[in-house]
């Protein structure tokens, strides 16, 4: 019995990560589309890696630009309590965005990671499961890009 639990753990866990890479390539499909300069799973201290940094890593590691112009974006399929790990990446970036996939997010949670400096963006289409507080605090992906595109 535990050699298939094991089995069936390991199929699920892989069939998550395809979901986490998927959603990023439909992004950077999304991001080259729309002339966004970024880039992907750059390093930046402690050997973390955030999923998108913007303009790019040159620019995060030239301590004579505008950390006010840089903007590290993190990628969950769904977010649970992983979503701290974006908290870790990038020093030089005050405040961080998440995206997700997941709908309705617990209002505790939501509250901490504006406590915490972090922008969650959830695609349009799953706003309504949220709560009215949180609507009026959340960030869609069309947004997202604007606010990139104004900043480059």
């Amino acid at each position: 019995m535990d050699g298939f639990t094991q089995f069936a753990l390991s199929v699920l866990n892989r069939r998550k990560s395809r979901v986490g890479y998927a959603l990023e390539n439909h992004l950077e499909y999304i991001f080259t589309e729309f002339g966004l300069r970024y880039s992907r799973n750059a390093i930046t201290e402690n050997k973390t890696n955030p999923d998108f940094l913007f303009p790019g890593h040159k620019e995060y590691h030239d301590p004579t630009f505008n950390p006010l112009k840089l903007t590290l974006l993190g990628v969950k399929a769904s977010c649970k309590d992983r979503w701290r790990q974006v908290l870790a990446e990038a020093n030089r970036i005050e405040k961080k965005h998440l995206i997700t996939l997941q709908a309705a997010i617990s209002l505790n949670q939501t509250n901490e990671m504006q406590a915490n400096k972090l922008q969650l963006v959830v695609p349009h289409r799953l706003h309504d499961s949220y709560s009215e507080p949180q609507r009026k605090w959340l960030m869609d992906l069309e947004s997202f890009v604007a606010w990139v595109q104004d900043r480059q």
